[in-house]
């Protein structure tokens, strides 16, 4: 990934490999391939070129034309295939090369998939995932750098996961090809290339993370700090820097937008009296803004000491100048002065 370098981690206990985002993807479709002969791969450049982001390297190799599907520069009509394929008994993993482009589609996303096992009364389910790279990325300014999380978190009949690590990453994929929902999996291009501990159990053929299961990446006692996707990682690096001064960060990785796991959330409140929100997308309507208005009306609220704060992207769209890309999306030093704010430090 541009711009990225991935920090060395320490080394691995007995049984975990260092795993990176783009192999345990591609280790989720090559399983899932073989495991159930319904699911396909179907997108731009995914089959004969490896994928726009070498995630379907070698499937096309191995399962063949049927199975791995190149198709033309046209997002509402293979959305629109693969959509049907699903109704008709097929479990496709359908690929945007950018979520971005995901907008050619709309209509086959939400008025076709995200509706028609309701619509049916339960008599069509409609099993298709949705993947490629979402949110910013680098240098790409606006049509490419958008996050959806919101968006299609917002429309009942969808199932919303958002990975941040490998072992997310393969666990989540795996789970949604088997569920009989319409899921979109919003990955991110700068996490392709990053390794991640993986041990054993997650690199299992079993191995499924259950979708609307958020997970705590680290304890902490003096505010929660909630996030998804790539933020993740700077909540883990703010909450390093805030420990020295004595600060204990709670973070977790929300992994699912829809269903949310508001409960995991209401807990870490509940124990740290103080939340901050983190995420790349808008602030207007945003994934942040859901979290708030849920621990406002459930049990959690009586339990702050002080109001939740929001860390988004800026509300612009995004420019492609890098230091002006860099004051619009969420960076360590924002998480840091949120804490300080929301603990009145």
């Amino acid at each position: 990934a541009r711009r990225l370098r991935a920090v060395p981690l320490p080394c691995p206990a007995a049984g975990v490999s260092q795993v990176t985002v783009r192999d345990a993807l591609n280790q989720a479709l090559d399983e899932e391939l073989e495991h159930d002969e319904r699911v396909f791969l179907l997108g731009e450049e995914v089959a004969q070129y490896d994928g726009a982001y070498k995630v379907s390297r070698g499937l096309w190799k191995k399962y063949g034309d049927k199975r791995v599907i190149d198709t033309p520069i046209s997002e509402m009509g293979f959305t629109g295939i693969a959509v049907g394929a699903a109704m008709a008994g097929l479990r496709p993993v359908c690929e945007f090369m950018t979520f971005n482009f995901s907008m050619q589609a709309i209509d086959q996303v939400i008025n076709s998939a995200a509706k028609t096992y309701y619509m049916s009364a339960g008599s069509i389910p409609v099993p298709v995932v949705f993947r490629g790279p979402n949110g910013a990325s680098a240098g790409v300014a606006a049509q490419h750098s958008q996050c959806f999380a919101a968006w299609y978190g917002h429309c009942p009949g969808l199932k919303v996961v958002s990975p941040w690590s490998s072992e997310d990453a393969k666990g989540l994929l795996k789970a949604s090809i088997r569920d009989n929902n319409p899921v979109v999996m919003l990955e991110n291009e700068l996490l392709y290339g990053v390794p991640f501990e993986m041990s054993e159990q997650a690199q299992s053929k079993d191995f499924l993370v259950p979708i609307g299961k958020a997970k705590i990446e680290r304890e902490g006692t003096h505010v929660t700090l909630v996030s998804h996707s790539r933020p993740v990682g700077h909540c883990l690096e703010a909450a390093a820097v805030l420990a020295k001064e004595g600060i204990e960060c709670e973070v977790i990785n929300l992994r699912t937008i829809r269903p949310m796991d508001i409960e995991a959330v209401e807990a870490s409140v509940v124990k740290t009296n103080h939340v901050v929100t983190v995420e790349g997308g808008w602030p207007q309507f945003g994934v942040g803004s859901e979290i708030c208005a849920r621990i406002m009306e459930g049990p959690a609220f009586n339990y702050l000491d002080a109001p939740a704060v929001r860390v988004t992207g800026a509300d612009v769209p995004m420019p492609y100048a890098k230091i002006l890309e860099d004051n619009c999306i969420p960076q360590v030093k924002d998480i840091i002065f949120a804490v300080k704010k929301t603990l009145n430090i």
